[in-house]
């Protein structure tokens, strides 16, 4: 569990930014969502140097995963990975919330739940973690939903 990650010498707002290209999402309480990111990295041994969260529609995302990625379909979340030091974190996260709303209602989950576990997801992967074979699948999901009972143990957002 995380114990007082809002004490941190880092500058939260610095590190991390949100950007939303639509007005289809509202994020509480960022300041304590921006450190405990920032502190999940660091428990995976990183450190945080620039990350930007976009939330954007399936169009936005489906354009970019066949420009950059050769991928002629929809998905959830979309990770750059721009760091030019192996522990040092920098990164574009790009999130589909038509994605993230479809993803709630077949998984039966809250659209708040899901905005964050696959934010973690995002943020794990910049740790070295796959999900292509099933036991990587299996190990991420744990990971996943370490952190989401972490976050939502402390609070909401």
């Amino acid at each position: 569990m995380f114990t007082n990650f809002e004490i941190m010498p880092i500058q939260a707002d610095k590190v991390i930014k949100f950007f939303f290209l639509s007005n289809t999402i509202t994020l509480k309480d960022r300041k304590k969502l921006k450190y405990f990111l920032i502190n999940l990295l660091r428990r995976e041994g990183k450190k945080p140097a620039s990350l930007n969260f976009i939330f954007c529609s399936d169009k936005y995302l489906l354009d970019i995963n066949k420009k950059y990625l050769n991928h002629d379909y929809y998905t959830d979340i979309i990770t750059f990975d721009l760091s030019s030091e192996s522990k040092l974190v920098e990164a574009e996260i790009y999130i589909s919330m038509d994605r993230i709303r479809d993803n709630a209602k077949s998984l039966n989950t809250t659209i708040k739940k899901e905005i964050l576990r696959v934010m973690f997801h995002g943020l794990l992967h910049l740790c070295g973690y796959g999900d292509k074979s099933s036991k990587e699948k299996k190990l991420m999901r744990e990971k996943e939903d370490y952190y989401l009972n972490s976050y939502l143990n402390q609070g909401s957002t």
